[in-house]
């Protein structure tokens, strides 16, 4: 039996997978391009990334902390 691919936002811990996110994985959970998750992070304005070697990748916890500051900034506004 043939399994679907693991949709990114498969949840394991904080509505997050239980892995290093890819800025492909980014863009799909936010539903934005993945110019714009490049975009942030060439500003320093979107969650915290680190390289492994030459490769991008996201910690879910830091993305969760992201937005859940990117939630409270814009209720507070």
């Amino acid at each position: 039996m043939a399994t679907a691919p693991q949709d990114p936002r498969a949840t394991l811990r904080a509505g997050l997978p239980d892995r290093y996110l890819t800025p492909e994985d980014i863009a799909s959970l936010f539903g934005v391009p993945i110019e714009t998750v490049y975009a942030w992070r060439k500003r320093r304005t979107g969650p915290p990334a680190f390289r492994v070697g030459k490769h991008l990748r996201y910690d879910p916890a830091a993305v969760h902390t992201w937005t859940a500051q990117q939630m409270a900034a814009d209720t507070a506004a």
